[in-house]
């Protein structure tokens, strides 16, 4: 696949917008909801109504709390949501382990969903007063004694499958267990007014990130995703683009604490081709949190991929997987004490005396840059000895390390560096 110019990606990004602006369902009939209370299980009428209405119809759900007891898939076609209220998914942690009882439709590292969105042409509208409640706090407190890896059957809190030309708004993800969400096998997805909220509450774990793996989002195998007005607070990744993400727009994101946002992770599957092409990323905030809510703000914005060797197999080992991160730009970016602003590195689970990568990164810009840093190294591009890196722009970038402190530039097996100096 070919990679186009930046403005290019900002074309297709606003010729999205009027194209959803234009794609209103056609609503033919109306189902309406209300929980059914006292602890009582909501799900087969939920299950109902999105069965009668979820084709060519509107469902309404009215304010309240509607108990979630299993895995649900929603298809919609040329159809419209108001979720006025939030689905609550029980936390039986033993029950939604057993893989029978989730989806295994996120192909990558075998992750499990209990909430599936499929279809054509719908809208779902939370007006910032609904989305999920995934209840995470049990499950958090749990793996602080229970080992936990990729796909041991934690679930994504929401899960974009197979879909296309589909639109969530104002929606809340408060307490996701795992994931917050995920876009998988799908095209021409907007996703605008998203506010996820994974905070520990237990005070057992006080100024410990126990909240790892709450993801905002991680896109897989798609294209034309669009984010905009995103508040994220998490303890890994605020946004995550992984293998076969395309044409892919970011805006007025705001991410609390966690690991910032990830390009990858890519090359995990020795069998497999991951390309990550035509991001365009802006109006980018990241602030560290007191750290007795969240000890981490770890990155702006990194690359990762695997190591050349194979260790292991996936969900949890690998690598080995060859691609191309291309055309990526991250523009007017405001960082808050972050630990390494801009990282690309070529060694995510490698060991010593590993191969390097053949997967490469290449047309990275990095524009209107400004904040702090809490260690010196202001940029750490350390790339594959195998694969090089090459055109990477800096424009304006002014990220201050600690005071009395001279910033570093790490360039390691990279070429056509401009805008900034490597010191190393």
């Amino acid at each position: 696949m070919t990679t186009f110019p930046i403005h290019r990606c900002l074309l297709l990004f606003f010729t999205f917008l009027h194209t959803f602006s234009f794609a209103s369902p056609q609503i033919g009939k109306t189902c309406r909801l209300r929980p059914l209370g006292n602890g009582r299980d909501d799900t087969d009428q939920v299950e109902a109504a999105i069965a009668k209405c979820g084709h060519f119809g509107e469902t309404v759900f009215e304010p309240g709390s509607y108990n979630i007891t299993r895995k649900m898939t929603w298809d919609l076609v040329s159809a419209k949501v108001d979720l006025n209220g939030y689905l609550s998914f029980v936390p039986n942690i033993d029950f939604w382990l057993n893989a029978n009882n989730t989806y295994r439709v996120i192909f990558i590292q075998s992750q499990a969903s209990w909430f599936v969105i499929t279809g054509s042409d719908f809208e779902i509208d939370a007006h910032n007063s609904g989305g999920i409640q995934g209840n995470g706090q049990p499950w958090w407190s749990h793996f602080q004694t229970v080992p936990r890896e990729d796909g041991d059957g934690r679930p994504v809190s929401l899960t974009i499958w197979k879909a296309a030309r589909g639109v969530i708004r104002n929606f809340r993800i408060e307490s996701p267990p795992f994931w917050s969400s995920a876009v998988a096998q799908s095209s021409d997805i907007l996703l605008d007014g998203m506010f996820i909220n994974a905070t520990n509450e237990d005070p057992l774990y006080i100024g410990k990130n126990v909240v790892p793996n709450t993801d905002g989002i991680d896109t897989y195998r798609s294209e034309r995703v669009t984010m905009l007005n995103w508040d994220v607070t998490c303890g890994d990744d605020c946004l995550a683009f992984k293998g076969n993400s395309t044409d892919i727009i970011a805006r007025n994101i705001t991410c609390r604490g966690g690991n910032g946002i990830a390009i990858g992770s890519v090359g995990q599957y020795a069998n497999m081709s991951d390309n990550v092409l035509n991001v365009a990323m802006e109006d980018l905030r990241m602030i560290r949190l007191d750290a007795s809510v969240q000890p981490n703000m770890v990155n702006g914005v990194y690359f990762k991929s695997w190591s050349g060797s194979v260790n292991g197999q996936p969900p949890t080992g690998g690598g080995g997987g060859t691609g191309l991160v291309s055309n990526i730009s991250a523009r007017n970016v405001q960082l808050d004490r972050v630990t390494a602003p801009v990282h690309v590195y070529q060694t995510n689970g490698g060991k010593s005396g590993d191969a390097p990568s053949t997967l490469k990164f290449e047309h990275l810009s990095f524009t209107d840059w400004s904040g702090t840093a809490i260690t010196t190294k202001v940029v750490d591009i350390e790339c594959s000895s195998a694969a090089g890196c090459n055109d990477m722009k800096f424009t304006n970038f002014s990220i201050a390390p600690p005071t009395g402190q001279t910033a570093q530039i790490i360039c390691h097996n990279v070429t056509d560096v401009s805008g900034v100096t490597c010191t190393a």
